[in-house]
């Protein structure tokens, strides 16, 4: 219908009624919530949280604010709220800031209805050309946002600088009868948070040079992170009485939404020569990665620990069984505990460490976390290895250790084919037997879950581990420490 009503007057003959963004938000959420639809789908975790301080904000016709750290998907959160928006709205054609052809308020529309009547123009705006958004950055100005006169327009046009008609409008103004949204909010300097303040309160603009009020019609939301966070700066308190509802967003509480968020986001499907199969075990191990950064005494908690982290680590562990796949030409690859430990690069790039962090080194911290995780998956699965002597740990992996101890070694290169990996497996005598007894995997799994309990038994300080280069090698805990002083000089020792 819209394609046919292109003048001010067949609009009017349609019944077309205007009503203001913050209605249609409102209403078209509604309509959502009563066909049971799912309102911001892929947003997974805020379930009880987040979304439904959402929805009453939106009911409540309220602007607000997304407060939470980094990796929260609070801008893809905002983005959404288009779909409340309706799927087409008429505007006066040639109009810069979506003049309501009922209610026009630039001179350039204003002039137009006066000139042609019914006659005027009609175009139809889709609900995505209606949202704005900008990264708060130090260098944005008041022209950016709202407007400023533009003395080349001036001259193109012939026009006096006192004519409104040479006003070059802003970002806001021109998302009028739409969504405007400022990510990184604190990054504002003051001065330019203070030309906010009548759009949020009056809801109109004022352009320097002018005698004017231009009354907007815009729904405002913000994103920004704890200000104990951004050292850059701070959203001044008239800004803040402004915004109606500040929402706090926050990581994943469950693993199980984690690994969802994880499986969702992260490119696993690679659509090449290599299929990769992930077992659910590390899927898991990964998500602990990032429960266990979060309380870690080397990471600045402060900063946060994004969800992008676990997304980029998966794809790196991807990556590695794909290489390794590629290099034995193999068609298939199931992920390996070194593969795991190729993610430390998406790790250190995201983790902020205090001072206790940064004497280890990054390297090492990831490391260690990666360890953790493999410890508190262990636990899940297996008998903790660490209990007391006469309990069922005491002999569980007995066999295990005393083939480590009868001086053998394993030994896994980055790169080792499928084949000759599961035969160095199949010779630690009781492994296949333990994991099969604890964790029945699949066939797939089998050993994936045999590598995961060596690496384990070396996280409880059951096995020595060498990580070399190319190649990780597993030996007796005791032998290993033995060969270590074989590092010593002899005169080393002598006082």
């Amino acid at each position: 219908m819209s394609n046919k009503i292109d003048t001010l007057g067949k609009l009017k003959e349609s019944g077309w009624q205007s009503r203001s963004v913050k209605d249609e938000l409102r209403g078209n959420m509604l309509q959502a919530m009563q066909k049971g639809e799912v309102l911001f789908p892929g947003i997974l975790g805020y379930e009880k949280t987040v979304i439904p301080q959402i929805q009453n904000a939106i009911l409540a016709q309220h602007d607000m604010i997304l407060l939470g750290l980094r990796g929260q998907a609070k801008t893809r959160i905002l983005r959404m709220l288009v779909r409340f928006l309706d799927e087409k709205m008429p505007v006066i054609v040639g109009s810069e800031i979506n003049d309501d052809p009922y209610n026009p308020v630039s001179r350039y529309a204003l002039r137009i209805i006066d000139e042609m009547g019914d006659d005027a123009p009609v175009n139809w705006v889709s609900r995505h050309e209606r949202y704005g958004e900008k990264l708060a950055t130090p260098d944005t100005t008041v022209a950016d946002l709202i407007g400023d006169i533009d003395p080349i327009k001036a001259a193109s046009k012939k026009l006096s600088l006192a004519d409104e008609e040479v006003i070059n409008y802003g970002l806001i103004p021109r998302t009028n009868r739409g969504i405007f949204v400022i990510n990184e909010l604190p990054d504002l300097q003051p001065r330019i948070q203070v030309a906010l303040l009548n759009i949020m309160q009056e809801r109109d603009i004022q352009i320097r040079g002018f005698n004017i009020r231009i009354p907007l019609d815009v729904s405002m939301a913000f994103s920004a992170n704890p200000e104990d966070y951004t050292n850059r700066g701070n959203i001044i308190t008239p800004l803040k009485d402004r915004i109606d509802s500040q929402i706090i967003t926050h990581y994943p509480r469950e693993l199980s939404v984690a690994r969802e968020i994880t499986r969702q986001e992260s490119w696993s499907e690679r659509n090449g020569a290599v299929t990769i199969h992930i077992p659910d075990l590390y899927r898991t191990i990964l998500e602990y990665v990032a429960f266990e950064a979060r309380n870690s005494e080397y990471i600045d908690q402060k900063s946060g620990v994004s969800t992008r982290m676990t997304i980029t680590a998966m794809e790196q562990a991807i990556s590695a069984a794909e290489r390794r796949a590629v290099h034995n030409k193999e068609k298939e690859a199931t992920l390996r505990m070194t593969d795991l430990y190729f993610m430390v690069p998406a790790l250190t790039g995201k983790l902020e460490l205090v001072y206790e962090g940064e004497q280890e080194g990054a390297v090492n911290v990831a490391k260690h976390i990666i360890g953790k995780a493999v410890s508190a998956t262990f636990k899940t699965l297996f008998p903790d290895p660490n209990k007391k002597a006469g309990d069922e740990s005491d002999t569980t992996y007995k066999d295990i250790l005393n083939w480590f101890e009868a001086g053998n070694s394993l030994e896994i290169p980055d790169l080792e084919s499928e084949k000759s990996y599961r035969k160095k497996l199949d010779k630690v005598n009781g492994l296949q037997k333990l994991v099969k007894n604890y964790a029945s995997p699949d066939k797939k799994d089998l050993y994936a879950v045999m590598d995961f309990v060596i690496d384990g038994l070396h996280q409880f300080s059951k096995l020595g581990k060498d990580d070399l280069d190319d190649s990780r090698s597993y030996t007796d805990m005791l032998g290993s420490m033995l060969g270590g002083m074989g590092d010593f000089e002899e005169g080393d020792f002598e006082i």
